[in-house]
């Protein structure tokens, strides 16, 4: 799917340049929340699926895709649904540090119920991820950039994202992951649900 950046760009601003604020939220910090805000309005969706079961999580915790020396690594935002913007933000920068710099405990990267991987940063448009088991899906972000749409007959320019969406069918059929998608894109073009 294709989404509108603009509203939550123009959030994102008013957020990090008030006065006194000890965070700055990345684009990447709310498609984190936006995802578990999806997640908790789809839960069929946050789910894993075993050889016995398929396991229905209900919390949301949510794994970002970090490249490390060697390949990647997976630290998890543990119950991304209940945290704010800011204390996702600063989860995922300590997160990442110490992916990096090679000091992650087990029990932060193994489990997550939903896997987040963003190569927006690196320009890249549109990719596709593989899922990691058991978890049942994975979203890959691609890099906002202006585009050409067209809004009541006339063309205009939007700052436009793709998301691809992979799902292990068995365990979330295509009608439930268009769902989660559909709820995915109109939280991120009114970005002020997130704060519901």
């Amino acid at each position: 799917i294709d989404v509108e950046l603009d509203a939550l760009l123009a959030l994102r601003k008013e957020l990090n340049s008030k006065d006194g604020a000890d965070y700055k939220i990345s684009v990447n910090d709310f498609i984190i929340k936006a995802v578990a805000v999806a997640l908790q309005r789809h839960p069929a969706c946050n789910v894993a699926y075993t050889d016995d079961a398929i396991l229905q999580f209900k919390r949301v915790d949510v794994s970002m895709a970090v490249a490390i020396e060697g390949g990647l690594i997976t630290p998890i935002i543990k119950d991304a649904g209940s945290k704010g913007l800011a204390a996702i933000s600063a989860d995922a920068k300590e997160l990442a540090g110490k992916a990096r710099d090679g000091k992650l405990q087990p029990e932060e990267f193994q489990g997550g119920t939903f896997t987040i991987s963003n190569l927006g940063m690196f320009g890249v448009k549109s990719f596709n991820s593989i899922i990691n088991p058991p978890q049942g899906g994975i979203l890959s972000v691609g890099a906002g950039e202006p585009r050409a749409v067209i809004r009541g007959g006339k063309v205009t320019v939007a700052t436009i994202m793709s998301l691809t969406l992979a799902v292990d069918h068995r365990c979330i059929d295509g009608a439930l992951a268009a769902g989660f998608s559909k709820e995915l894109k109109a939280i991120i073009e009114d970005p002020i649900q997130l704060m519901l």
